[in-house]
């Protein structure tokens, strides 16, 4: 006898044979699969990228002539491929409008009134403003406040007993000890207070009617000049005038008011004091801040192939970068060169292109399929909020979304998945098609929100994916040049996603939107990473406010009854403006803390308290 004939030998046997006939009918799923799914060009995917990242297009930077060369290249593209504009939409491109740029205005003024004396300064020479500030006019004494830091955490308080309000603050850059390695402020690295958007926030939050920043130099190590005037990290508008003078000029006020400046700095230096104090009542400031704010229309592309039924999937990616760089550079010292953006996030768009392209020389399929090219994702989500809340189709319709950010880089076979406990069937359908492709999905229990275009549509509750291959050292850089896009990986990833969108497509069963609640945050627990509060902000700026694009299921937010779409505009009795305020102010407060919020929900003022969780 056989060893496979023997009674304990069969039941392996049988267990042979069965894993033996599932392997061939995985085998021959896998086969079925791929001849309905044509092979996707690696190179015909990679003349998308290197258009889309080519020198010429110089970024792609919101706002930027060469992001409307990009937008015509993608039109074109999908007029060629067949597509249609969707709904009542005239055509491809959906246009909004966003805040590119400040510019000095020709009225800015500074003047010093000191014992019956007027002296002027010169505009953009001895002073100048930052681009976020404030066009207004002040006249008001003038206070000397440190660095202009509250820093409970490191018993640190420039404004402890110093009354500012309705005044000027002189505020010195940076923050103290910052050429210590053995600093509470975080050795030599500079923390957030150090930040130019930390001391305007601050100021506002005690009242201050503006702020002037002593550009110390000799304290900097760097000479007596001033800033460029150029974008910096910050809101568009700080809500009150933010400018900058010669260390050498407000040294003299100092003088005249009998102190130090240099002997200042190095006493809060050694012992973590603040040295703050009144000017003379009879030093006074009248300044005018003049900064003119340009607008850009930018457009979203949009394309549709419709379906049987009203029903759509939508497959979508960012097709906007850094443009030069400025502050959102990784590579500081590159600022300037174009920042090329072949990964994040031409490997996207192109494959959005390129989707658009199969599905459009397929037959119909039951729903139809909107293909969506973002801009203004890199300012904060702009163009799939617009989108989300302008959409010509209707969003409820919407089965799904599939956001491609960073999809270029594939290494091991390996991508990661994120959104997939947002839609009850897409964890199994995701895993059923990488399966199909030799792919290995790494899928998260990420809550769909994120920092891309996904999050916006789980705002309004629809199930969504998020596809990415990986962070790099060349994200945000200059270096993330289209010949390091992995194409014959990607073009296999393009393969299981028109898979997972052909199932979408078809499947009887739309996926039910499922919330998923971010991990319990415990009030009143110290560590973490400081207070939880659980809003989802809205990037766009607004007048007055902060608006919440939701509001996280569980977290302290919802649990005292706000929702998205508010506005907060009150912090703890502190003006919230924009999402910095909002920023600045949680930062202070702790887990536990119960803190009173206002907010306008339509035409009314809500007031609710919230107690602060724990940041996991």
């Amino acid at each position: 006898m056989k060893d496979s004939d023997s009674p304990a030998a069969a039941p392996a046997f049988s267990r042979a044979l069965r894993w033996g006939l599932r392997a061939a009918v995985v085998a021959v799923l896998a086969a079925l699969a791929w001849s309905a799914t044509p092979d996707f060009d690696p190179a015909r995917y990679l003349e998308h990228v290197k258009y889309l990242a080519s020198p010429e297009l110089k970024g792609r930077g919101t706002g930027m002539p060469e992001l409307d060369q990009a937008a015509n290249y993608i039109v074109r593209q999908f007029r060629d491929a067949g597509l249609q504009p969707p709904g009542a939409a005239k055509g491809f491109e959906q246009a909004f409008r966003v805040t590119t740029n400040a510019r000095l205005g020709k009225n800015n003024r500074l003047e010093i009134r000191h014992r019956g004396k007027t002296r002027k300064l010169q505009a953009d020479l001895d002073f100048r403003p930052f681009n976020f500030s404030a066009s207004a006019e002040v006249s008001a004494p003038v206070v000397f406040a440190g660095y202009g830091i509250t820093a409970a955490e490191y018993n640190y308080d420039d404004y402890a007993g110093l009354d500012v309000r309705g005044k000027l603050v002189i505020v010195l850059r940076h923050e103290p000890q910052e050429n210590d390695e053995k600093s509470v402020f975080a050795g030599r690295s500079y923390t957030e207070h150090a930040q130019f958007f930390s001391k305007a926030a601050n100021a506002k939050a005690h009242g201050a009617a503006g702020v002037i920043l002593l550009n110390n130099g000799q304290h900097a190590g760097t000479p007596d000049s001033l800033e460029k005037f150029a974008r910096s990290v910050g809101p568009n508008n700080a809500g009150i005038p933010f400018v900058q003078v010669k260390a050498e000029i407000v040294s003299a006020w100092i003088s005249e008011a009998g102190k130090d400046l240099k002997a200042i700095q190095e006493e809060i230096d050694k012992d973590l004091q603040p040295r703050s104090f009144a000017l003379p009542e009879d030093f006074t400031i009248r300044l005018a801040a003049d900064v003119q704010r340009d607008s850009r229309v930018v457009n979203n592309v949009a394309g549709y192939l419709p379906g049987e039924t009203d029903e759509y999937v939508v497959i979508g990616a960012h097709y906007d970068h850094l443009g030069l760089g400025e502050q959102f550079s990784m590579s500081p010292a590159e600022a300037g060169a174009p920042h090329l953006g072949a990964d994040d996030n031409a490997s996207g768009t192109a494959g959005v292109i390129e989707l658009a392209r199969h599905f459009a020389a397929g037959p119909k399929q039951r729903r139809g399929i909107l293909f969506l090219c973002f801009a203004g994702e890199e300012l904060g989500l702009l163009g799939s909020s617009y989108f989300v809340n302008n959409s010509p189709l209707p969003i409820e319709k919407a089965v799904a979304m599939i956001n491609l950010d960073m999809i270029g880089r594939i290494r091991d076979g390996k991508v990661y998945v994120g959104g997939a406990a947002t839609g009850s069937t897409l964890r199994k359908l995701v895993e059923e098609e990488a399966a199909l492709h030799s792919l290995k999905a790494d899928l998260s229990d990420h809550t769909g929100y994120g920092s891309s275009d996904h999050t916006s549509f789980t705002t309004r509750q629809v199930p969504v994916l998020f596809f990415f291959s990986g962070l790099h050292a060349d994200y945000h850089r200059p270096s993330d040049t289209w010949d390091k896009i992995s194409a014959p990986e990607t073009a296999r990833l393009l393969a299981l996603l028109a898979g997972v969108t052909r199932r979408l497509a078809n499947d009887t069963a739309r996926p039910e939107f499922v919330r998923v609640e971010a991990p319990k945050a415990r009030a009143g627990m110290g560590g973490g990473y400081g207070a939880y509060f659980g809003s989802v902000p809205d990037f766009a700026e607004i007048p007055g406010g902060m608006r919440f694009s939701d509001v996280r299921p569980g977290s302290p937010a919802d649990e005292a009854g706000l929702k998205g779409g508010d506005i907060l505009f009150e912090f703890d009795g502190k003006p919230i403006q924009s999402l910095y305020d909002f920023t600045y102010a949680l930062r202070a407060r702790k887990p536990g803390d119960r803190v009173t919020v206002k907010v306008r929900r339509g035409g009314e003022v809500v007031e609710a308290v919230v107690t602060l969780g724990e940041r996991k």
